[in-house]
């Protein structure tokens, strides 16, 4: 680990126009469950499974049902910045990383201080009503019993983008363009499994391609620097402003 670190430092120090990708492993350091790992919401008993609960038409449907799994499981206030994210942070600060894509809707990115956060698959941090678009935020959310509704009657529903539903074009653009222009890409805490999120990759022409995760993923093979452990791990050795 201690020679992959330190070429990680070597990329990072030599380089000024660095993006981050990453997904659902950057948070479960910060005790956020992961969807697919072994003791994530999928390995879990409910009366329908997570990925039927979590899309447009069970939303639009049982909202009953999809609300009561949402508090259970989805606002999640305790959760803290880790190391990745307090490290990504800094490196943006320093002006070394320019934008962190994530897949993740916690809002720790921003909680750790990023102000560059492109969130593919939305925030729980925003809601707003179906009939009237009011804003509502995370904490009326959790307090809320049943169905939230908005003071004109129409159905609250989180700023999320549930299975059956498309991600923001505004969004897209601008991780494209953010990919296509970095010289180094830095994917870290996600298998890639989640399409069309996954796909950006492809936009990548830059000169070192980072793949920091626990278990393989399909970019593992052009990785030119490929770390097996914990993120938070990682980043807690790296220095933002250079060794």
């Amino acid at each position: 680990m201690e020679k992959e670190v330190e070429r990680l430092q070597e990329i990072i120090d030599t380089h000024d126009n660095i993006v981050f990708f990453g997904g659902a492993g950057v948070s479960t350091e910060s005790g956020i469950p992961d969807f697919r790992s072994q003791d994530g919401l999928y390995h879990q008993q409910y009366d329908f499974p997570p990925e039927t609960i979590l899309s447009h038409t069970f939303f639009m449907r049982h909202p009953e049902e999809f609300y009561r799994f949402y508090r259970d499981k989805m606002l999640c206030d305790t959760a803290k910045p880790n190391e990745a994210h307090l490290k990504l942070a800094e490196l943006e600060r320093t002006g070394k990383l320019k934008a962190v894509i994530t897949q993740n809707i916690d809002n720790l990115h921003q909680q750790a201080g990023s102000k560059k956060v492109l969130e593919l698959h939305g925030s729980v941090y925003r809601n707003y009503c179906m009939d009237c678009g009011r804003f509502y935020d995370f904490s009326y959310m959790k307090e809320s019993s049943g169905v939230p509704k908005c003071q004109c009657g129409g159905i609250i529903k989180p700023d999320v983008v549930l299975y059956e539903e498309g991600l923001d074009d505004q969004v897209i653009r601008e991780s494209v363009r953010a990919i296509s222009e970095a010289e180094v890409l830095i994917i870290g805490g996600t298998s890639l499994s989640v399409y069309p999120a996954a796909g950006l990759i492809d936009y990548f022409r830059g000169e070192h391609l980072v793949v920091i995760n626990k278990s393989s993923t399909p970019r593992d093979q052009n990785a030119d620097l490929l770390i097996k452990l914990p993120i938070g791990r990682v980043f807690s050795q790296i220095k933002a402003g250079g060794v």
